[in-house]
């Protein structure tokens, strides 16, 4: 389907590209991939909106991609774990920007320490999943304005790890591990994506999830040595038992590759509600270790529970 791979760049796919008029939100977008994501998106002239909790992070960051490409960059302060700076963020973003083409959720936390949210959610699920479910729904009306627009949901192959427990997302009846918490979330990403395709499609608006690939950004930054170490020895073990090659770890410009082929692509037009990897769509797969989808983050009936689950948990319904 793709000319591109597991080594290609983010530049390198949107080489042909041209991004003017286009206005694409990133959230995440002051380092790592959302931050190469972001530049090579502005420099083929798409008008890009930073997205994070620290503004003087973003700040830098905009002054940074702005220097660099000539691109029109702007910034929108949301913490992702706070349902009330998400909703005076999209508030401010409502008043401030025209439309949507390219709404990039990015931002993410991986292997925390168990915490909560400002409203008592599990961390990883409540900003890696919650977060994202309530921004992309108050921007909505945005994207709605936006000219084929995409929404992308950064998740994992970590989704591999679990499937979302609907008795349990926030570990209040189990012991917490953070593995199989970043599973859940990863797995949540998938299902969103679902989600929106089957609410959204029939109005010219698409949703995919995509696992960027391993790469050392401050994803990471709650990882000890040790869990590091303890993640790719996991990483190496599981393909061997399957008689699989472990993938090495990708560089951030390839780590962006896949997002910036999922929200270009020409290939995928018309079409929604996938997971792609290495700049292709996945196929889905209960065994393998080393690529693949699990059926149970592309199910519809589990992509309708999360829905209302969300629903339920941010207080707020969404119809389309």
């Amino acid at each position: 389907m793709s000319e591109f791979g597991f080594s290609s760049t983010a530049d390198e796919v949107l080489a042909d590209k041209e991004l003017a008029g286009r206005t694409a939100l990133i959230t995440g977008g002051y380092s790592g991939l959302g931050r190469e994501t972001a530049r090579a998106m502005a420099a083929k002239g798409a008008h890009v909106i930073l997205s994070g909790r620290d503004a003087t992070k973003l700040a830098a960051a905009a002054d940074s991609i702005a220097e660099e490409t000539g691109a029109s960059v702007d910034t929108l302060v949301c913490d992702l774990a706070s349902l009330k700076s998400i909703r005076e963020a999209a508030e401010r973003a409502l008043t401030r920007f025209d439309k949507i083409d390219l709404l990039i959720n990015n931002a993410g936390v991986m292997a925390c320490d168990e915490a909560k949210t400002a409203d008592g959610f599990e961390m990883q699920f409540g900003t890696n999943h919650l977060g994202h479910f309530l921004l992309t729904n108050l921007l909505m009306p945005l994207v709605e304005k936006g000219e084929s627009p995409r929404i992308v949901n950064l998740s994992s192959r970590g989704h591999h790890i679990a499937p979302v427990d609907f008795d349990d997302p926030n570990f209040e009846n189990r012991a917490y591990e953070k593995w199989v918490s970043y599973g859940q979330s990863k797995t949540a990403n998938v299902l969103f994506a679902v989600g929106l395709e089957q609410r959204l499609a029939d109005r010219g608006i698409h949703a995919y999830a995509l696992h960027p690939g391993g790469i050392h950004t401050n994803l990471g930054r709650h990882m000890s040595e040790e869990d590091m170490q303890n993640l790719i020895e996991r990483i190496r073990k599981t393909a061997e038992e399957r008689g699989e090659e472990p993938q090495p770890f990708k560089t951030i410009p390839q780590g962006a590759a896949t997002t910036c082929w999922v929200a270009t692509a020409e290939e995928l037009e018309g079409t929604g509600g996938l997971y792609c990897e290495d700049c292709h769509v996945a196929s889905e797969d209960n065994e393998s270790a080393s690529g693949g989808v699990r059926s149970y983050a592309v199910d519809r009936a589990n992509a309708e529970r999360l829905w209302a689950l969300s629903e339920e948990m941010v207080g707020q319904e969404f119809a389309y």
